[in-house]
C-alpha cells in the first residue's frame, strides 16, 4: 500500500478482503496519518520510509532507506527530496514503467505533470533536482505512467498521466525554477 488511507472500518474491509496489506510505502509527510500505528498493527506489516523522515515514527517498527531501496527485482523506491526532506517515488516496472510520485508530481489543471511550488514545499530546487534526476533515470520505453498522490481530478476519471517520460521531458525545469510560490 501506499501512503495511508482514511483509516475507516470500510477501508479495513476492503484491504482485508484483498489480502491485507505485506508493506506500507510512506512517500511523504503528508502520506502518515494519525492511525500508521493502527494500520502496523492491524495487518503487521513493515513501512517503508526514506530515512530523513523516519523519524517521525520513533514508537513503530520502519525500514528506513537512503538514496533508493529494492522492494523485488521489478519495484524500487527512489529519493526524490524537495516537497519534505523525505520524498519518494515508488517505481514498478510493469506496463512500462509506473512511477507512483507522491506529491513530488503532482497533476495540473491541464492533467500534465508538474512539481508544484506551495508554501509547504521543503526546498524547491531540490524538488526541481529530482525532476531532473528521475528524467536522467527512465527513458520513454521504460516510464509510461505517473500516478501521482493528489491532484488526480484533473486526470479527467484516467488516475494516470500517460507517456510520462515524455511529458516530464518537456517540463522547462528553468522556467519552473523560478516559479513563485502557490497559495
Amino acid at each position: 500500500m501506499i501512503d495511508c488511507p482514511a483509516w475507516t472500518a470500510q477501508t479495513q474491509n476492503f484491504l482485508r478482503d484483498r489480502g491485507g496489506v505485506e508493506q506500507l510505502v510512506i512517500t511523504h509527510r503528508q502520506g502518515i496519518s494519525q492511525q500508521i500505528a493502527q494500520i502496523q498493527q492491524a495487518f503487521a506489516c513493515p513501512i517503508l520510509i526514506q530515512e530523513q523522515e523516519a523519524y517521525l515514527l520513533p514508537k513503530l517498527s520502519v525500514t528506513p532507506f537512503a538514496d533508493s531501496l529494492s522492494l523485488n527485482p521489478d519495484c524500487q523506491l527512489l529519493w526524490t527530496p524537495g516537497y519534505s526532506p523525505g520524498s519518494a517515488c515508488l517505481y514498478v516496472e510493469r506496463l512500462g514503467g509506473v512511477l507512483f510520485t507522491g506529491r513530488s508530481i503532482l497533476s495540473n489543471p491541464l492533467g500534465q505533470p508538474m512539481p508544484l511550488r506551495t508554501a509547504k514545499t521543503f526546498h524547491w530546487p531540490r524538488q526541481i533536482a529530482s525532476v531532473q534526476r528521475l528524467r536522467a533515470q527512465f527513458t520513454p520505453a521504460t516510464l509510461t505512467y505517473l500516478c501521482p498522490a493528489a491532484n488526480t481530478g484533473f486526470l479527467r476519471k484516467k488516475g494516470v498521466i500517460e507517456e510520462a517520460y515524455q511529458a516530464l521531458y518537456a517540463l522547462d525545469l528553468e522556467q519552473l525554477l523560478h516559479t513563485q510560490i502557490k497559495t
